[in-house]
């Protein structure tokens, strides 16, 4: 499955994708704020690409203009609350050369209408950890309605931190688009 925006295409990630994603990935701020540590080598990206970044509904996001991988966005698979056959968890990162661009919500909105009108998810969650307030921007622009917050582990950095849970109805979202039309 390939996804078109406007400067971004969405694709599966490819073993050849290592070095792009190293670029990004060792980037201490990238990583720590969405959770997991800066990679330490090309190899240690490419075993991401081949285990986390090899699940369905994960995408490389590709700048068109120059055909580079600079982030990762896609359904991490699991449901916070719920129902986990009609609901997902989206995530995403982007290298920090290209933050503050609206690169991220151009993917997360290609991400939305994919997992709302070709999977039939019913709900999409998104989530951030307390400190990312970037991530938290991202998340009200495409709509989504805050829910919750929680205390949980954040297993690859051996921490805890509070993270806050949005939702988004696919009924909300056709709403959303419709009245964007």
């Amino acid at each position: 499955m390939i996804l078109e925006t406007k400067r971004l295409q969405l694709r599966p990630f490819a073993p050849e994708d290592a070095a792009d994603v190293y670029a990004y990935a060792r980037d201490a701020r990238v990583g720590p704020i969405a959770g997991w540590p800066p990679h330490t080598s090309e190899a240690e990206s490419r075993a991401i690409i081949q285990t986390v970044f090899s699940a369905p509904h994960v995408f490389a996001t590709v700048l068109r203009q120059t055909g580079r991988v600079i982030g990762s966005v896609g359904f991490v698979g699991r449901s916070p609350a719920g129902d986990p056959a009609l609901e997902e968890e989206v995530g995403y990162a982007l290298g920090h050369d290209f933050w503050g661009q609206g690169l991220v919500p151009e993917a997360l909105e290609a991400v939305l209408a994919y997992g709302f009108s070709q999977r039939g998810l019913r709900r999409i969650w998104c989530g951030h950890y307390g400190g990312n307030w970037r991530s938290a921007r991202v998340i009200g622009k495409c709509g989504f309605s805050y829910c919750f917050a929680r205390t949980e582990a954040v297993p690859l950095l051996g921490e805890k931190r509070q993270c806050y849970y949005y939702a988004q109805t696919e009924e909300a979202w056709r709403e959303r688009v419709s009245g964007a039309l």
